[in-house]
């Protein structure tokens, strides 16, 4: 337990933050999931649909500091590649 409130604020910032970051990253990750699902079945509309959502969320994870940006870039460009490929 904290000694002194400043060292309290910081624990619930960090409980604020952690449950944040958390959900947005499970939001990317859903995302992610639903181009390599497309992809996976050869649908290149599906695929394409999904590629903007995720690269949306992507974007804004990397903007918020939950993800690297270069990480984010990475991911975006080998989707986009991926789904490139299809058609």
């Amino acid at each position: 337990m904290a000694n002194h409130p400043s060292a309290a604020k910081r624990n619930r910032q960090r409980i604020t933050r952690t449950a944040r970051n958390r959900s947005v990253s499970s939001a990317v990750r859903s995302q992610v999931k639903r181009v390599r699902a497309a992809i996976t079945a050869k649908d290149k509309e599906g695929a394409k649909t999904a590629l903007a959502a995720a690269i949306s969320q992507i974007d804004k994870s990397a903007t918020k500091g939950v993800t690297h940006p270069k990480a984010a870039s990475r991911t975006i460009s080998r989707l986009a590649s991926a789904v490139h490929k299809l058609g």
